[in-house]
Protein backbone atom coordinates (compact mmCIF):
# COMPACT_ATOMS: atom_id res chain seq x y z
CA UNK A 1 0.00 0.00 0.00
CA UNK A 2 2.28 2.79 1.53
CA UNK A 3 5.19 2.27 -1.35
CA UNK A 4 3.05 3.32 -4.09
CA UNK A 5 2.56 6.72 -3.48
CA UNK A 6 6.21 7.91 -4.53
CA UNK A 7 5.55 6.42 -7.97
CA UNK A 8 3.72 9.79 -8.93
CA UNK A 9 7.03 12.07 -8.53
CA UNK A 10 9.50 9.25 -9.83
CA UNK A 11 7.48 9.07 -12.90
CA UNK A 12 7.65 13.05 -13.39
CA UNK A 13 10.96 13.02 -12.85
CA UNK A 14 11.88 10.22 -15.17
CA UNK A 15 10.01 11.02 -17.82
CA UNK A 16 11.23 14.23 -17.86
CA UNK A 17 14.98 12.90 -17.96
CA UNK A 18 14.79 10.33 -20.84
CA UNK A 19 11.29 9.88 -22.25
CA UNK A 20 10.20 12.89 -25.46
CA UNK A 21 6.40 11.71 -25.16
CA UNK A 22 3.53 12.98 -23.28
CA UNK A 23 0.83 10.17 -22.17
CA UNK A 24 -2.07 10.18 -24.32
CA UNK A 25 -5.53 11.58 -23.38
CA UNK A 26 -8.79 9.75 -23.53
CA UNK A 27 -9.55 6.69 -21.02
CA UNK A 28 -7.72 5.87 -18.17
CA UNK A 29 -5.45 2.52 -19.73
CA UNK A 30 -5.62 0.59 -16.66
CA UNK A 31 -6.83 -1.93 -15.04
CA UNK A 32 -9.37 -1.53 -11.94
CA UNK A 33 -8.90 -3.19 -8.82
CA UNK A 34 -12.58 -5.10 -8.01
CA UNK A 35 -13.36 -6.97 -4.82
CA UNK A 36 -13.97 -10.53 -5.24
CA UNK A 37 -11.06 -11.33 -7.90
CA UNK A 38 -9.28 -14.75 -6.33
CA UNK A 39 -5.73 -14.61 -5.56
CA UNK A 40 -3.44 -17.50 -6.96
CA UNK A 41 -0.14 -18.62 -6.35
CA UNK A 42 2.78 -18.49 -7.09
CA UNK A 43 1.33 -16.04 -10.55
CA UNK A 44 0.59 -13.31 -8.28
CA UNK A 45 3.70 -12.90 -6.69
CA UNK A 46 5.01 -11.40 -9.71
CA UNK A 47 4.38 -8.50 -11.93
CA UNK A 48 0.81 -7.13 -13.20
CA UNK A 49 2.00 -5.03 -16.35
CA UNK A 50 -2.07 -3.81 -16.80
CA UNK A 51 -2.24 -2.10 -13.32
CA UNK A 52 -0.53 1.46 -12.62
CA UNK A 53 1.51 0.72 -9.63
CA UNK A 54 2.97 -2.41 -7.65
CA UNK A 55 5.58 -2.59 -5.74
CA UNK A 56 7.80 -5.79 -3.81
CA UNK A 57 8.84 -4.38 -0.49
CA UNK A 58 11.25 -6.35 2.07
CA UNK A 59 11.59 -4.85 5.46
CA UNK A 60 13.75 -6.49 8.63
CA UNK A 61 16.22 -6.84 11.40
CA UNK A 62 19.73 -8.26 11.29
CA UNK A 63 22.25 -9.40 13.76
CA UNK A 64 25.57 -10.19 12.80
CA UNK A 65 27.92 -12.81 13.91
CA UNK A 66 29.28 -9.59 16.23
CA UNK A 67 25.94 -8.92 17.84
CA UNK A 68 24.96 -6.26 16.45
CA UNK A 69 21.31 -5.09 15.06
CA UNK A 70 20.20 -3.29 12.43
CA UNK A 71 17.53 -2.96 10.24
CA UNK A 72 17.67 -2.98 6.74
CA UNK A 73 14.70 -2.20 3.24
CA UNK A 74 14.66 -3.67 0.03
CA UNK A 75 11.92 -2.33 -2.45
CA UNK A 76 11.10 -2.88 -5.95
CA UNK A 77 8.53 -0.81 -8.06
CA UNK A 78 6.92 -0.81 -11.08
CA UNK A 79 5.12 1.95 -12.84
CA UNK A 80 3.01 1.74 -16.08
CA UNK A 81 3.49 5.07 -17.39
CA UNK A 82 0.36 5.26 -20.37
CA UNK A 83 2.70 5.58 -22.85
CA UNK A 84 3.42 3.32 -25.80
CA UNK A 85 1.45 0.03 -25.59
CA UNK A 86 0.42 -0.09 -29.03
CA UNK A 87 3.89 0.50 -30.03
CA UNK A 88 5.60 -2.83 -30.49
CA UNK A 89 9.06 -1.70 -30.31
CA UNK A 90 11.14 -3.45 -27.25
CA UNK A 91 12.05 0.13 -26.70
CA UNK A 92 9.02 1.60 -26.01
CA UNK A 93 8.38 3.42 -22.46
CA UNK A 94 5.40 1.48 -21.26
CA UNK A 95 7.02 0.79 -17.46
CA UNK A 96 9.44 2.39 -14.98
CA UNK A 97 11.44 0.21 -12.44
CA UNK A 98 12.52 2.14 -9.11
CA UNK A 99 14.57 0.75 -6.47
CA UNK A 100 15.28 1.81 -2.96
CA UNK A 101 17.43 0.11 -0.52
CA UNK A 102 18.62 1.22 3.10
CA UNK A 103 20.41 0.02 6.26
CA UNK A 104 19.11 1.65 9.71
CA UNK A 105 22.62 1.41 11.93
CA UNK A 106 22.74 3.33 15.30
CA UNK A 107 26.19 3.85 15.10
CA UNK A 108 25.86 6.04 12.06
CA UNK A 109 22.58 8.01 13.44
CA UNK A 110 20.53 7.65 10.47
CA UNK A 111 19.76 5.86 7.42
CA UNK A 112 22.56 4.91 4.69
CA UNK A 113 20.03 4.07 1.65
CA UNK A 114 20.47 4.24 -1.98
CA UNK A 115 17.89 4.35 -4.95
CA UNK A 116 18.13 3.47 -8.76
CA UNK A 117 15.33 4.36 -11.08
CA UNK A 118 15.85 2.94 -14.89
CA UNK A 119 13.00 2.34 -18.05
CA UNK A 120 12.25 -1.54 -18.17
CA UNK A 121 13.86 -3.37 -20.62
CA UNK A 122 15.31 -6.57 -20.07
CA UNK A 123 18.22 -7.18 -19.80
CA UNK A 124 18.74 -3.92 -18.17
CA UNK A 125 15.80 -4.10 -16.18
CA UNK A 126 11.98 -5.18 -15.60
CA UNK A 127 9.51 -6.80 -13.52
CA UNK A 128 8.62 -10.45 -14.93
CA UNK A 129 5.34 -11.95 -14.75
CA UNK A 130 3.93 -15.58 -12.88
CA UNK A 131 6.53 -15.38 -10.15
CA UNK A 132 8.81 -12.46 -8.51
CA UNK A 133 11.55 -11.24 -9.99
CA UNK A 134 12.40 -7.47 -10.20
CA UNK A 135 15.84 -6.05 -11.16
CA UNK A 136 17.79 -3.40 -11.87
CA UNK A 137 21.08 -4.00 -13.24
CA UNK A 138 22.76 -6.14 -10.65
CA UNK A 139 20.53 -5.22 -7.88
CA UNK A 140 17.65 -8.01 -7.78
CA UNK A 141 14.54 -9.64 -5.38
CA UNK A 142 13.51 -12.80 -7.06
CA UNK A 143 11.55 -15.82 -5.80
CA UNK A 144 13.67 -18.97 -6.45
CA UNK A 145 12.48 -22.40 -5.57
CA UNK A 146 9.92 -20.96 -2.86
CA UNK A 147 12.89 -18.41 -1.20
CA UNK A 148 13.15 -14.89 -1.88
CA UNK A 149 16.79 -13.80 -2.80
CA UNK A 150 17.53 -10.19 -2.78
CA UNK A 151 21.11 -8.33 -3.87
CA UNK A 152 21.93 -5.44 -3.47
CA UNK A 153 25.50 -3.41 -3.97
CA UNK A 154 25.74 0.58 -3.23
CA UNK A 155 27.85 3.00 -1.93
CA UNK A 156 28.74 2.42 1.66
CA UNK A 157 26.82 -1.12 1.84
CA UNK A 158 25.57 -4.20 0.23
CA UNK A 159 23.67 -7.14 1.23
CA UNK A 160 23.34 -10.66 -0.64
CA UNK A 161 19.87 -12.30 1.84
CA UNK A 162 17.75 -15.67 0.88
CA UNK A 163 14.44 -14.94 2.69
CA UNK A 164 12.66 -17.70 3.80
CA UNK A 165 8.62 -17.97 4.24
CA UNK A 166 7.32 -19.58 6.89
CA UNK A 167 3.84 -20.41 4.88
CA UNK A 168 1.50 -19.04 2.59
CA UNK A 169 0.94 -15.42 1.81
CA UNK A 170 -1.36 -13.68 4.12
CA UNK A 171 -4.26 -11.93 2.56
CA UNK A 172 -4.89 -8.60 3.49
CA UNK A 173 -8.40 -6.87 3.48
CA UNK A 174 -11.39 -8.96 2.14
CA UNK A 175 -9.11 -11.87 0.43
CA UNK A 176 -6.24 -9.51 -0.71
CA UNK A 177 -8.69 -6.59 -1.53
CA UNK A 178 -7.87 -3.77 0.52
CA UNK A 179 -9.96 -0.52 1.20
CA UNK A 180 -7.97 2.39 1.50
CA UNK A 181 -10.54 5.20 2.51
CA UNK A 182 -14.52 5.24 2.92
CA UNK A 183 -14.81 4.91 -0.74
CA UNK A 184 -14.18 1.04 -2.09
CA UNK A 185 -12.94 2.31 -5.71
CA UNK A 186 -9.71 3.35 -3.54
CA UNK A 187 -8.28 0.24 -2.96
CA UNK A 188 -5.14 -2.54 -4.18
CA UNK A 189 -4.33 -5.65 -4.36
CA UNK A 190 -2.59 -6.65 -1.05
CA UNK A 191 -0.50 -9.46 0.87
CA UNK A 192 2.10 -10.23 3.18
CA UNK A 193 4.54 -12.85 3.90
CA UNK A 194 5.25 -12.29 7.47
CA UNK A 195 8.33 -13.88 9.90
CA UNK A 196 10.43 -14.90 6.98
CA UNK A 197 13.92 -16.43 7.83
CA UNK A 198 16.88 -14.04 6.66
CA UNK A 199 20.46 -15.36 6.20
CA UNK A 200 23.41 -14.22 4.56
CA UNK A 201 25.73 -11.51 4.05
CA UNK A 202 26.05 -7.71 4.79
CA UNK A 203 28.77 -5.57 4.11
CA UNK A 204 29.24 -2.45 5.65
CA UNK A 205 31.80 0.33 6.41
CA UNK A 206 34.23 -1.70 4.39
CA UNK A 207 33.95 -5.01 6.70
CA UNK A 208 31.65 -7.79 5.20
CA UNK A 209 29.75 -10.15 8.18
CA UNK A 210 27.21 -12.78 8.34
CA UNK A 211 23.99 -12.25 9.60
CA UNK A 212 20.49 -13.89 10.00
CA UNK A 213 17.20 -12.27 11.24
CA UNK A 214 13.64 -12.04 10.63
CA UNK A 215 12.08 -9.90 7.51
CA UNK A 216 8.68 -8.97 6.00
CA UNK A 217 7.73 -9.08 2.87
CA UNK A 218 4.39 -6.69 1.30
CA UNK A 219 3.14 -7.24 -2.60
CA UNK A 220 0.81 -4.77 -3.94
CA UNK A 221 -0.63 -3.82 -7.01
CA UNK A 222 -3.38 -0.99 -8.22
CA UNK A 223 -4.22 1.82 -10.19
CA UNK A 224 -6.24 3.86 -7.69
CA UNK A 225 -5.23 7.72 -7.23
CA UNK A 226 -4.69 9.06 -3.54
CA UNK A 227 -8.10 11.53 -3.02
CA UNK A 228 -7.62 14.66 -2.12
CA UNK A 229 -9.02 14.72 1.10
CA UNK A 230 -6.07 11.96 2.13
CA UNK A 231 -3.37 13.62 2.98
CA UNK A 232 -0.69 10.81 3.77
CA UNK A 233 -0.60 7.39 5.84
CA UNK A 234 0.68 5.58 8.68
CA UNK A 235 1.58 1.49 8.14
CA UNK A 236 3.08 -1.04 10.63
CA UNK A 237 4.45 -4.43 9.74
CA UNK A 238 5.23 -6.21 13.35
CA UNK A 239 6.65 -9.82 13.26
CA UNK A 240 5.06 -11.16 16.81
CA UNK A 241 7.74 -13.02 18.67
CA UNK A 242 4.90 -15.64 19.24
CA UNK A 243 5.29 -16.11 15.38
CA UNK A 244 2.46 -14.35 14.49
CA UNK A 245 1.89 -10.71 13.17
CA UNK A 246 0.57 -7.24 12.48
CA UNK A 247 -0.24 -5.60 9.85
CA UNK A 248 -1.99 -2.31 10.64
CA UNK A 249 -2.57 1.45 8.52
CA UNK A 250 -4.00 4.48 9.00
CA UNK A 251 -4.74 6.55 6.36
CA UNK A 252 -4.68 10.33 7.45
CA UNK A 253 -6.84 13.49 6.35
CA UNK A 254 -5.52 17.02 5.86
CA UNK A 255 -6.64 18.10 8.96
CA UNK A 256 -4.44 15.07 10.89
CA UNK A 257 -7.57 12.97 11.60
CA UNK A 258 -7.99 9.39 10.45
CA UNK A 259 -9.55 9.17 7.35
CA UNK A 260 -9.54 5.42 7.47
CA UNK A 261 -7.87 2.34 9.36
CA UNK A 262 -7.54 -1.30 8.96
CA UNK A 263 -4.87 -4.34 9.33
CA UNK A 264 -4.28 -7.73 9.67
CA UNK A 265 -3.57 -9.40 12.89
CA UNK A 266 -2.36 -13.08 12.87
CA UNK A 267 -1.88 -15.76 16.36
CA UNK A 268 1.26 -17.63 16.79
CA UNK A 269 -0.51 -20.91 15.71
CA UNK A 270 -1.80 -18.88 12.26
CA UNK A 271 -5.53 -18.04 13.30
CA UNK A 272 -6.48 -14.38 10.89
CA UNK A 273 -8.16 -11.47 11.87
CA UNK A 274 -9.52 -8.82 9.58
CA UNK A 275 -9.41 -5.53 11.76
CA UNK A 276 -11.78 -2.76 10.71
CA UNK A 277 -11.29 0.32 10.91
CA UNK A 278 -12.76 0.72 14.58
CA UNK A 279 -10.47 -1.64 15.83
CA UNK A 280 -7.28 -0.02 15.37
CA UNK A 281 -5.82 3.07 16.38
CA UNK A 282 -2.88 5.21 16.05
CA UNK A 283 -2.20 7.75 18.79
CA UNK A 284 1.30 9.56 18.70
CA UNK A 285 3.19 9.89 21.85
CA UNK A 286 6.43 11.23 20.92
CA UNK A 287 7.74 13.51 17.65
CA UNK A 288 10.90 14.15 16.01
CA UNK A 289 12.25 16.83 13.62
CA UNK A 290 14.35 16.08 11.05
CA UNK A 291 16.91 18.69 10.88
CA UNK A 292 17.65 19.15 7.17
CA UNK A 293 14.24 19.27 6.49
CA UNK A 294 12.56 20.34 8.86
CA UNK A 295 9.49 17.36 8.74
CA UNK A 296 8.21 16.43 11.97
CA UNK A 297 7.70 13.27 12.38
CA UNK A 298 5.34 10.95 15.87
CA UNK A 299 8.16 8.22 15.57
CA UNK A 300 6.54 6.99 19.30
CA UNK A 301 3.05 5.73 19.03
CA UNK A 302 0.77 3.46 20.94
CA UNK A 303 -1.39 1.53 18.68
CA UNK A 304 -4.98 -0.04 20.21
CA UNK A 305 -5.72 -3.12 17.97
CA UNK A 306 -9.14 -4.47 18.77
CA UNK A 307 -8.80 -5.16 22.75
CA UNK A 308 -4.88 -4.44 23.03
CA UNK A 309 -2.81 -1.76 23.49
CA UNK A 310 0.54 -1.92 22.24
CA UNK A 311 3.49 0.79 22.13
CA UNK A 312 5.56 1.26 19.41
CA UNK A 313 9.21 2.71 19.96
CA UNK A 314 11.86 3.21 16.72
CA UNK A 315 15.36 1.96 16.79
CA UNK A 316 16.51 5.27 16.70
CA UNK A 317 15.08 8.74 15.61
CA UNK A 318 16.35 9.34 12.45
CA UNK A 319 15.16 7.06 10.16
CA UNK A 320 14.23 9.46 7.38
CA UNK A 321 14.78 8.98 3.69
CA UNK A 322 15.12 12.15 1.41
CA UNK A 323 14.67 11.08 -1.96
CA UNK A 324 13.71 14.77 -3.59
CA UNK A 325 17.11 14.25 -5.38
CA UNK A 326 15.95 10.95 -7.25
CA UNK A 327 11.95 10.37 -6.52
CA UNK A 328 10.94 13.60 -5.31
CA UNK A 329 9.32 12.49 -1.98
CA UNK A 330 10.46 12.65 1.63
CA UNK A 331 9.31 10.15 4.14
CA UNK A 332 10.23 7.99 6.96
CA UNK A 333 10.78 4.69 6.92
CA UNK A 334 12.58 2.74 9.77
CA UNK A 335 12.98 -0.04 12.64
CA UNK A 336 10.98 -0.17 15.69
CA UNK A 337 10.15 -2.31 18.60
CA UNK A 338 6.79 -3.01 19.73
CA UNK A 339 5.56 -3.52 23.33
CA UNK A 340 3.17 -4.54 25.78
CA UNK A 341 2.98 -3.29 29.28
CA UNK A 342 5.50 -5.71 30.74
CA UNK A 343 7.70 -6.59 27.42
CA UNK A 344 9.14 -6.51 24.19
CA UNK A 345 6.39 -8.84 21.80
CA UNK A 346 7.53 -7.78 18.80
CA UNK A 347 9.76 -5.93 15.83
CA UNK A 348 9.25 -4.46 12.59
CA UNK A 349 9.07 -1.53 10.65
CA UNK A 350 6.59 1.60 10.35
CA UNK A 351 6.43 4.05 7.41
CA UNK A 352 5.20 7.47 7.57
CA UNK A 353 4.42 9.38 4.63
CA UNK A 354 2.52 13.46 3.91
CA UNK A 355 4.85 14.40 6.64
CA UNK A 356 6.45 16.65 4.32
CA UNK A 357 5.17 15.86 1.13
CA UNK A 358 1.35 14.88 0.01
CA UNK A 359 1.65 11.31 -2.08
CA UNK A 360 -0.82 10.78 -4.76
CA UNK A 361 -1.29 6.87 -5.91
CA UNK A 362 -2.05 4.05 -3.17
Amino acid sequence: MTKLARFARTVGLALLISLPWTPPLGADPFAAVVDGRLLSFPEDTGAHPDYRTEWWYITGWLTDDAGHERGFQVTFFRIGTGIGADNPSRFAPRHLILAHAAIADPTNGRLIHAERVERALEPLAGAAQGATRAWIGDWLLALEDEHYHTRIDADGFAFDLILDPPGPPVLNGRAGFSQKTPNPQNASYYYSRPQLAVSGRLSIGGRERPVSGHAWLDHEWSSEILPDEAQGWDWLGINLHDGGSLMAFQMRARDGDELWAAGTLRSGDGRKQILDPDQVRFTPQRHWTSPRTGARYPVAWTIEIDDQTWHVRPLMDDQELDGRRSSGVVYWEGAVFVEDAEREIGRGYLEMTGYLDRPTDL
